[in-house]
Parts: structure tokens; C-alpha cells; sequence
């Protein structure tokens, strides 16, 4: 099996003319540490265009690394091809060929990076097949399978050359919702089968959050922060991490220090006598929406809009010209245009630099802790 150390990976592109870039230069992956270890699902997950696939396209020989050190098992693997690195690629688009047959699709890659009789092959063939739960389809061809048989056809590709490393590139993001979510848990379940090291990239932070063992985080081409899941949610170590894991997103209200109380531009404060902010003129108050509660005691806000979940509801609202939301049990059913309070307990509360981002305080474990009412 195999462990991947990434060292100060960079990844840079010549910029076009229409650009106004500094430098001539698009920094695309910014001096990136990463250590994926030995059978682990990884998710590198990050809004569009902050360089996760890139970074997939370095590991799997497809980008050239402008600079910085590409390990596998501790061998340096920078300047091989991408044949030569035993990775497999499954990407967003599926990449089948149309002219041929699922068991042509399948057992392509054998024929090309190996001698094996065409017997062998296609036993190999019927039995990822089999695995994948696609043997009816291994006559058909590409155009006449739905988007899921497709994926799985994809994957199956992947598997049957038994490589070291998958690398998959949004490969559910063409799925609809109910489909998505049975892949993923099938592709979980296929990981931990084969026991294979897979590198996964999406900008569903909810995706990553289900399927990964880690999460890395990226925004512009820096690697913002790398844990499990409870981690980045619970001990964000920036206001971006805290923003982009978790749906809804979490609340943030931006606040001046005034000795030791938090003070909003209209009029709510927030006291920590028990935590000290050094050297911070302006913080950024964060509070998860499943930590706010109704409460009579609360201040006044008028209801917005209420989501209906079935199981839950969000109730969205405005604190002065900020919108909040709040997560609540479904037995809770304001209607648009009613006031409600809202409060949250002290242990629940994050702050950020409002400058730098920098988490200054995140959710803690007190108990009994006191409530904050807004």
C-alpha cells in the first residue's frame, strides 16, 4: 500500500494576457504540507477554483509540480509519468468510450498496461463487474446506461487494474441527490474493502464531511487546515474553515471589544469574562445554527423565512441588518413574520480576528455554562 508525502508543493501557471496578475504568474497551489497516510480516504474539499483539482492532477502525474517534493512510500515521484505512478483516475465526467461496450470499457486499461492473455482480462473483467453489481450491463454501451451505471462503470475501470492509489475528481457531482448519496456510501465501502489509499476532491463540504477518514481544506491554493470531521467543525482554525464546514453555514456577527464585553453595531453584547482577547480591536462572533434556541427571554426578531425539513426546521430571521439562521426541532413552527427570541449558550460561541480570520476562541465543553440572550 502506499503513503503520500506532499512538501511545499507549488503549482503555478503563466498568466494570459486578459489577466491582472503580479508577476506574469497564477500561483494555483501555494507551498502546500500534506501527508496522506497508508489506506486513508482523504477529501480535499474547497470552493470552485481554489486548487484541490490541481492538486489531484499533481499527485496523479497529469500537472508538471513547478516546485516542492511528491513522495510515495518515500520515494520521490516528481518527475515520473503518470503511468508510471500506479494511481487511477476516476473523474467528474466519467471519461468512457462511447463506441464500446462496458466489458471493452472495463478491461481497456489492462490491455494497455499489461501482457495478460485476453482470458485473464476478462475474468478479471466479469469479476469487478460482479463487485460493482454491473454484470447485466457488460454488453451495452456507455449511451445507454443511466448516470449512476455509468459511475459505477467508472469505478469499476479504476478497481480492475488493482492500482496503489484512486484519485477522484467530484466523481458524484453529476448524480442527483438521492443517487449521490447512495454512491458515496457504496465508494466508502468499496475503499475500505480494497484497502486502497484514495485521495478524494469536492466542493460539497457535506460529501466530504460523510465520506472522509480526514478532511484537507483548501481556499486559494493554500491548504487552510487538515482533521477529521468533528475537528474542523468543532476547533475551526479560521474563520474560513468555520464558514465552509457546516450546513446551514454558521452565523457570524461582526463585533467591537469594549473592555471585556462584545459590542455589535446595533446594540447586542456579548460578555467574556472568562476569556481574554489580547492585541484585537474588532472580532467576528460565531455561533453554529443548531446553538441558537428559541427563548421567550430573548430578544425580539422578526421570522423571515422558515425551511421545512421534515425532521428539522431552519428559521431564518434578521438581528439588526444581519440575517441569522437557527436549527430547531420540527415541533417548533413559527410562521414568516412572527417575532421569536433567540439565545445561545456561552460554551457554544466562536471568535475571530477580524482581521486576520484567526480563530481566538472555538466551541468548548462547559457544562451549565450560562446563556447569552440576543
Amino acid at each position: 500500500m502506499t503513503q503520500i508525502d506532499i512538501e511545499g508543493l507549488v503549482k503555478t501557471y503563466e498568466a494570459s494576457e486578459d489577466h491582472d496578475v503580479e508577476g506574469n504568474e497564477i500561483v494555483a497551489v501555494d507551498h502546500v504540507d500534506l501527508q496522506i497516510r497508508d489506506e486513508e480516504f482523504l477529501v480535499l474539499v474547497g470552493p470552485s477554483g481554489c486548487g484541490k483539482t490541481t492538486l489531484l492532477r499533481c499527485i496523479a502525474g497529469l500537472e508538471s509540480i513547478t516546485d516542492g517534493d511528491l513522495r510515495f512510500n518515500g520515494d520521490q515521484v516528481n518527475h515520473l509519468r503518470a503511468s508510471e505512478r500506479d494511481v487511477a483516475m476516476v473523474f467528474q465526467n466519467y471519461a468512457l468510450y462511447p463506441h464500446m461496450t462496458v466489458r471493452e470499457n472495463l478491461g481497456f486499461g489492462l490491455k494497455l498496461s499489461t501482457k495478460l492473455p485476453s482470458d485473464d482480462i476478462d475474468r478479471q473483467v466479469v469479476s469487478i463487474a460482479e463487485l460493482m453489481g454491473i454484470e447485466d450491463l457488460l454488453p451495452k454501451k456507455p449511451g445507454e446506461l443511466s448516470g449512476g451505471q455509468q459511475q459505477r462503470v467508472a469505478l469499476g475501470r479504476a478497481i480492475v487494474r488493482e492500482p496503489e492509489v484512486f484519485l477522484m475528481d467530484e466523481p458524484l457531482s453529476n448524480l442527483d441527490a438521492k443517487l449521490r448519496s447512495e454512491m458515496r456510501t457504496e465508494i466508502q465501502e468499496l475503499q475500505n474493502e480494497l484497502g486502497v489509499t484514495t485521495v478524494y476532491v469536492t466542493h460539497d463540504q457535506t460529501e466530504a464531511m460523510a465520506m472522509g477518514d480526514r478532511i484537507a481544506v483548501v481556499n486559494d491554493g493554500r491548504l487552510q487546515q487538515v482533521g477529521v470531521p468533528e475537528e474542523l467543525y468543532r476547533n475551526p482554525t479560521n474563520e474560513f474553515v468555520a464558514d465552509f464546514i457546516g450546513s446551514p453555514s454558521i452565523n457570524l456577527i461582526s463585533m467591537d471589544i469594549e473592555g471585556n464585553r462584545l459590542v455589535s453595531e446595533f446594540g447586542f453584547e456579548y460578555e467574556f469574562s472568562d476569556y481574554q482577547v489580547d492585541d484585537v480591536a474588532t472580532v467576528r462572533l460565531g455561533i453554529r445554527p443548531e446553538d441558537l434556541e428559541i427563548d421567550s427571554g430573548g430578544t425580539d426578531i422578526e421570522i423571515s423565512v422558515v425551511e421545512k425539513m421534515g425532521n428539522e426546521n431552519f428559521i431564518y430571521g434578521k438581528l439588526g441588518d444581519k440575517e441569522i439562521v437557527a436549527r430547531t426541532d420540527a415541533s417548533i413552527r413559527p410562521e414568516t413574520g412572527d417575532r421569536v427570541g433567540i439565545s445561545f449558550r456561552d460554551e457554544a460561541a466562536y471568535l475571530f480576528d477580524a482581521q486576520s480570520g484567526t480563530a481566538l476562541k472555538t466551541k468548548t465543553d462547559t457544562l451549565n455554562a450560562p446563556q447569552t440572550q440576543l
